[in-house]
């Protein structure tokens, strides 16, 4: 009688165990953020609920060095959050099984160069044991030689250059009124791809996995003028 009361003690410990251990998983690997300073990056994560039930978690507390003039939001599809000011209204519902990509972290780089870890710690509103963590590592560099500023844009260049896969220019729009582009030519001036470029945003990844190796051009255009021609180096 006791080795059977015993065993079910034991099997409802392990299925409790069990239960716990199929939690959310953050199916993104640790966001890296590595740019020029006084430029702004958008990351986007996937979480997946590995449960058959429903869960709600919230963001109880932020960890890690982040700069005076650095700072950092959350964002749930198109609504954004000060993780520092706002942990409270940062909720994520997860249905079973739900494979969640509404998600996204947001960094401003600021404007020294500097190196450094955040972390996000969301907590199950009704089982506190139940947790997952995003980890963030970030590296400011130094504006570089292809840093330009025009009084309607700024341009940050591109990172990694030289590159073999894809190449993120970071920008910035001070004046949402006009339109820019970005054109990407051979370097003899033949036009391999024409962007425009997003008041709202900060980086643009060109992907160039397509291109022969070699040597390329990109022209920043702000209301159809040539404004700044820099070099872009694709390798093997």
């Amino acid at each position: 009688m006791k080795s059977s009361l015993l065993f079910v003690l034991t099997l409802m410990l392990f299925s409790q165990l069990l239960a716990e251990a199929r939690q959310v998983r953050v199916l993104s690997e640790k966001i890296e953020f590595i740019g020029k300073v006084n430029t702004k990056q958008r990351k986007s994560l996937i979480l997946q609920n590995d449960s058959d039930q429903t869960k709600e978690y919230f963001l109880k507390f932020t960890q890690g060095n982040i700069g005076s003039s650095q700072s950092m939001k959350v964002c749930l599809d198109n609504s954004c959050f000060n993780p520092v000011k706002e942990p409270h209204r940062i909720r994520i519902k997860l249905k079973p099984g739900e494979i969640f990509t509404d998600l996204y972290l947001e960094f401003d780089l600021g404007i020294i160069e500097t190196r450094g870890t955040f972390d996000f710690h969301f907590f199950n509103a009704e089982n506190t044991r139940d947790t997952f963590v995003i980890e963030s590592v970030y590296t400011v560099e130094a504006a570089g030689d292809d840093y330009f500023s025009h009084k309607d844009f700024e341009l940050g260049g591109v990172s990694p250059n030289p590159t073999n896969r894809v190449a993120q220019l970071d920008y910035k729009i001070k004046n949402p009124a006009v339109n820019a582009r970005v054109v990407v030519t051979s370097f003899i001036g033949n036009p391999i791809y024409d962007f425009r470029l997003d008041p709202m945003q900060n980086s643009l990844e060109i992907n160039v996995t397509g291109l022969n190796p070699g040597v390329y051009l990109y022209t920043i255009f702000v209301d159809n003028k040539n404004i700044v021609t820099k070099k872009l180096v694709v390798n093997k």
